[in-house]
């Protein structure tokens, strides 16, 4: 990628919420992103995206991030409900909407810890998997890091074990991108999804929320289940990923109900 990208022109304010719209805080928030051969994704999109790929020591790469976080004070941006707290894990691949040239991302799925599933299951034919999705962090109270951040999930169609640290030498490092808010706007502040549904029609969704405050973190272990069946990510190359970002966390608007195409 050799344009610079700038928040200044992504970020804008929120819209305001209505219906059946949800707000949600996202706890011990990561993004772990793996640079592979564009090739390796062939047959997922339909026709109307393309891949939006980074060049890197001279060769093409397409990039796909694992998203783990505990959904806390899950509930209506509109009205008074009960707040729910479940752990999640989203398989995104970073893609252009050839329609409106708009940079976003391919849901590969869901992973989701709770009854809940049910609504975007079976009444939304989402892709979304049920998972029992387990998080031990530890944050440094001296100095903020995470000592320890370790996430087990156990799944049928996701199984994902994860160990981060966040040693004070964690620095800044992207490479395929001209400088580092480039490679942050383009791997934090994709605001629309799009999947195939269970029923094989093609969906979206959209999200708001401001500028993501993460920080680098370095990768102990990865075994994610569904990129070595994949054959996306091989369980070696999940060992090294190009990029492993980390929040405690933040605040998410979700728009809904998912629209069909």
């Amino acid at each position: 990628m050799k344009n610079r990208l700038r928040f200044q022109d992504f970020l804008h304010k929120r819209p305001a919420p209505s219906g059946i719209d949800v707000l949600c805080k996202l706890q011990h928030f990561a993004i772990i992103t793996y640079a592979v051969d564009p090739t390796r994704f062939e047959g997922l999109l339909p026709d109307r995206f393309k891949l939006d790929t980074v060049e890197i020591s001279g060769t093409e790469k397409g990039l796909i991030s694992v998203v783990p976080f505990v959904d806390v004070d899950f509930t209506s941006a509109v009205f008074p409900f009960p707040k729910f707290r479940m752990g999640q894990t989203n398989y995104r691949i970073y893609i252009v909407d050839t329609n409106t040239g708009e940079r976003c991302v391919w849901f590969l799925g869901t992973t989701l810890d709770s009854w809940t599933l049910v609504v975007p299951r079976f009444l939304w034919n989402l892709p979304w998997y049920s998972g029992k999705v387990r998080f031990d962090c530890d944050i440094d109270q001296q100095t903020g890091r995470y000592s320890s951040y370790r996430m087990a999930t156990a799944a049928n169609w996701a199984p994902a074990e994860l160990h981060l640290s966040q040693p004070a030498e964690s620095g800044w490092k992207f490479d395929g991108f001209p400088d580092e808010e480039t490679a942050l706007v383009f791997l934090t502040h994709p605001l629309a999804g799009f999947y195939h549904r269970r029923d094989g029609k093609l969906g979206t969704y959209r999200v708001w929320h401001e500028r993501l405050q993460v920080v680098p973190a370095k990768l102990e272990s990865a075994s994610f289940g569904l990129l070595e069946r994949s054959g996306i990510v091989s369980s070696e190359e999940q060992q090294y990923p190009h990029s492993v970002l980390l929040e405690q966390i933040n605040e998410f608007t979700i728009y809904l109900p998912p629209k069909v195409l």
